[in-house]
């Protein structure tokens, strides 16, 4: 990488803790081959400090920044302004510095649709399992709302979390498919154990928004191989995790004659919509997605 100087703008990425982020992989191999003057930095942000971090990065000319946990919903109300997307969702993962404050959006979403609507297919006869009712499984939820997909189940374990979760979308509306006319978002949701009801049917997306299989527990599954043999032979298996790559869970839908997608995809598609938010020009997304794919080969 060319060095730091006095003329070198700054990106980064905040969290806490941040040491595992794989953002400034990908970033700063798109900023070398664009030889562009600037460099991504990953910062340790306590929650505490997130307010006075923001000023801090603003008061030096920061560009922008990605947000990771724990701040992508606190740092909202700091934020002068942010996106229906980030409001339908609830969290911010991407920041960039204005005359009028700092502006938020989300791009998780478009990070996940991304392999999605690269098939070229109809996603209206779909129907959407989500694994889990955390903010990941949140932006499942926009995306597949924005693909049109036909219906949108998540599950859970936790009643009362359930109820929260089904009950936050209850007046939130999003476009479909590009149309300009925001459209009523329906989730349905369910019991862990209501889960083999769905299973089998006809042209299923399966995503896992938990964190289990994720290194090191690289033993677990979300779901049983038994569970997962019972799905219909056009479903498709999707994992936000990317470490290991594949997953257990992957692994099983694999064999299962399943169509797998990992998480690397999502972040290489998320960073990237990010990059040409920031910089206003298109990343070599290739030269990101292969950087990664390598980094996680040798350190995984």
């Amino acid at each position: 990488m060319p060095q730091i100087t006095g003329t070198t703008k700054l990106l980064g990425v905040i969290g806490n803790p941040i040491g595992h982020s794989l953002s400034p992989v990908i970033h700063n191999a798109a900023i070398e081959q664009l030889g562009l003057d600037y460099r991504y930095l990953a910062f340790p942000v306590a929650p505490a400090n997130l307010a006075i971090a923001l000023d801090g990065f603003a008061a030096i000319g920061l560009v922008g920044c990605s947000v990771t946990i724990p701040h992508k919903q606190t740092i909202i109300p700091l934020l002068a302004e942010i996106t229906p997307l980030a409001q339908a969702v609830g969290a911010v993962n991407t920041v960039w510095n204005t005359p009028t404050g700092w502006h938020g959006t989300n791009t998780d979403v478009a990070g996940f649709i991304s392999p999605l609507a690269a098939m070229g297919r109809d996603w209206s006869q779909t129907t959407v399992a989500v694994l889990g009712n955390g903010g990941a499984a949140r932006a499942v939820v926009a995306g597949c709302h924005q693909l049109g997909c036909g219906e949108i189940h998540v599950f859970g374990r936790d009643a009362a979390k359930l109820a929260q979760f089904r009950s936050s979308w209850q007046d939130i509306q999003l476009t479909v498919n590009g149309d300009d006319i925001p459209m009523p978002v329906t989730v349905q949701t369910h019991l862990w154990d209501e889960l083999s009801s769905l299973i089998n049917k006809a042209n299923l997306l399966l995503v896992n928004s938990t964190p289990i299989g994720m290194y090191p527990q690289i033993e677990a599954s979300p779901i049983s191989a038994e569970m997962i043999q019972k799905t219909g032979a056009k479903a498709i298996a999707y994992d936000l995790i990317y470490t290991p790559r594949p997953t257990k869970f992957l692994q099983l839908a694999k064999e299962s004659g399943m169509m797998t997608i990992d998480g690397t995809e999502m972040l290489v598609q998320q960073g990237a919509v990010a990059f040409e938010l920031w910089l206003q020009q298109s990343p070599p997304i290739e030269i990101m997605r292969q950087t990664l794919i390598q980094h996680l080969a040798t350190t995984h």
